[in-house]
């Protein structure tokens, strides 16, 4: 299957480097390309594209604003959203997450890396780097905030006792397999459970399953320099 991606970024050269190295790969292609994030929303609706390349800073309705509208569309549920980023860190990639995108490159990174990202997050999967999601979640996404994502305590007593605890591994930036390993379990069984985790909470994808288990309270973020 053809992986059908939507570029959303205002420089015309990186979307046309995107594009030759997209187009390069028999199993993905480029359907549109937008340069600002109203457009990016239009295009969604009209291609229905598997997965969003976005931009988080652009010109006058930003990437956030888009990959919110995006997520918020009960006809482009199917739609994944990529951020792409000069700053891993930093409150709009934390703000993204949030909204529901499925994880986060740097603009640095190498064509593989962008590629395999792709199909990382086309295949449903979320994109996230262990050690810059911590920082996020310790710096910007601990407290409940103004979320509306976040699952209040009592929702989490919908959950087994295993899968909660396979959820706290998941905020940690642990594998499936390495959960498996370490619960003496398979990692089918422990997608399973995360599944089932995401389900019950209305989570769109893992990364977000990862900030409602921190807004929960369900683990805690430990401040720079602190022990887990």
């Amino acid at each position: 299957m053809t992986i059908r991606v939507l570029l959303a970024d205002d420089q015309a050269l990186l979307r046309a480097t995107f594009r030759i190295l997209i187009d390069s790969c028999p199993d993905m292609e480029v359907v549109a390309e937008a340069t600002d994030g109203a457009e990016t929303v239009d295009l969604a609706r009209t291609h229905r594209p598997d997965l969003v390349l976005m931009d988080i800073r652009m010109p006058g309705t930003d990437g956030l604003a888009a990959t919110s509208a995006i997520v918020a569309d009960s006809e482009l549920t199917a739609v994944r959203v990529l951020i792409l980023t000069t700053f891993e860190i930093d409150e709009y990639v934390a703000q993204a997450l949030r909204a529901g995108a499925s994880g986060f490159l740097g603009k640095d990174v190498t064509a593989d890396v962008l590629l395999d990202g792709i199909r990382t997050v086309a295949a449903g999967e979320s994109l996230l780097s262990p050690t810059a999601t911590r920082t996020l979640i310790t710096r910007f996404l601990a407290s409940p905030a103004e979320s509306s994502q976040s699952p209040a305590p009592e929702h989490l007593a919908a959950l087994t006792a295993r899968e909660r605890e396979v959820m706290a591994w998941v905020a940690e930036g642990h594998s499936n397999e390495e959960i498996a390993e370490k619960l003496y379990v398979s990692p089918l069984t422990v997608r399973t459970h995360v599944h089932r985790a995401m389900t019950k909470l209305g989570a769109r994808d893992r990364a977000q399953l990862v900030v409602m288990a921190y807004q929960s309270g369900l683990v805690r973020a430990v401040p720079p320099g602190g022990e887990q």
